[in-house]
């Protein structure tokens, strides 16, 4: 894998992942109260360091959801969203979390539109629920929403304030999923160089940039990224736990304190449970991840798995597997054959590979029973 310049990348990057809360955000998704339980557990046993376990002003069941899973005794911290608001501040005060991420909208956009009001007004409303966060002993962190289309000076006024107030964290969003990567690592820059506390981000996915932008802003300051698990959410979704964690860790050589070999089987679990289900080229964890049919392909997985993948499967709890198809070749189908105990001579193989091309090519999957059955026919035609 190509080096990377490490020299200004910071040592750790908290992944916090919002599966749980900007996920079920996703049209057509609910958790159950238990498994909203089950999946903070998932998360906190593959070694997320920190768990967003919803937004307790939504309701009733909500709250009980996330002041359950703060009651867990998670290796993970957890987190809860709120607005500045003292009604929402009240709610996840009464969840005992480890940190409630406040946050409100800055951009003139959202204020005009959403709010109703004024730059002085939100940041007069900002000022006083986070006094009244910081009065009653919470530990927050503090977010704008629609950062990126926000004036800088303001973002910045806003951002100060909040740090003054003793926000643990600074964070800014990519509310719509508009900022290009070298925008997003230059604002990331351009903050973070006027503040003293970290800096995390919330990034969608609306131009497929997500992670780009993500990478980008880790490399220009940024020390926390929200991401949801297969990068469900609002509309084109979120960052991908799962993929921001294997690049992390394994091109830019940055701890995040993730299992790594467990994600598979947490995407999965998670696809299944929220109905969403993962695309088959999917990185890492879809199902044709690491599978293989092109018969020059098959021959140099199997003399080194190094010559089409990046990384083995058994990185992220993974399997290989050697398809059989139209595109495959004589090597392909005679180390299935081997791996199921069949020898066949040169005259059948050649036989047998033909027939696996055309049935392929005509819609037929080529199971190891569909395979038995080819190799019984061709031995029966000579």
């Amino acid at each position: 894998m190509p080096s990377l310049d490490k020299c200004c990348l910071p040592k750790k990057v908290i992944i916090y992942d919002s599966t749980l809360r900007d996920g079920e955000q996703m049209p057509g998704v609910a958790f159950t109260y238990s498994q909203k339980l089950e999946i903070a557990r998932l998360l906190s046993d593959a070694g997320i360091p920190q768990v967003e376990a919803g937004f307790p002003a939504v309701s009733n069941g909500e709250m009980k959801a996330v002041k359950d899973i703060a009651s867990l005794g998670l290796t993970a911290e957890v987190l809860a969203l709120a607005r500045t608001s003292k009604s929402d501040i009240d709610a996840a005060l009464d969840c005992d979390v480890g940190m409630v991420m406040l946050f409100t909208s800055s951009s003139d956009l959202h204020l005009k539109h959403k709010h109703r009001s004024t730059r002085e007004k939100q940041l007069e409303k900002v000022t006083e629920a986070l006094e009244y966060a910081k009065a009653h002993g919470m530990k927050f962190s503090f977010s704008t929403e629609d950062s990126t289309r926000t004036e800088f000076s303001y973002l910045l006024k806003m951002s100060h304030m909040a740090e003054e107030l003793g926000a643990r964290r600074i964070g800014i969003s990519d509310t719509t999923g508009c900022i290009l990567p070298r925008a997003a690592g230059h604002l990331v820059k351009k903050l973070s160089g006027k503040l003293r506390a970290p800096l995390s981000v919330h990034l969608h996915n609306d131009f497929g940039l997500a992670l780009a932008n993500a990478l980008a802003c880790i490399e220009n300051g940024a020390t926390a990224v929200a991401t949801t698990v297969n990068g469900i959410g609002e509309r084109a979704g979120n960052v991908p736990t799962e993929q921001l964690a294997v690049v992390l860790e394994t091109a830019y050589g940055i701890d995040t304190g993730i299992d790594l070999t467990s994600l598979t089987k947490v995407c999965r679990r998670v696809s299944k449970i929220s109905g969403v289900e993962i695309s088959r080229n999917h990185p890492w964890v879809g199902a044709n991840a690491f599978r293989h049919e092109s018969g020059i392909h098959v021959a140099s997985i199997i003399a080194n798995p190094a010559t089409y993948e990046c990384l083995p499967p058994e990185t992220v709890g993974g399997k290989r597997e050697l398809v059989l198809g139209k595109h495959s070749g004589r090597i392909a189908v005679l180390h299935r054959l081997e791996s199921m105990g069949v020898h066949v001579d040169d005259s059948d193989l050649k036989l047998i590979v033909d027939t696996v091309k055309e049935m392929a090519q005509e819609g037929e999957r080529i199971d190891d029973g569909t395979l038995l059955d080819i190799v019984k026919r061709c031995r029966m035609a000579k």
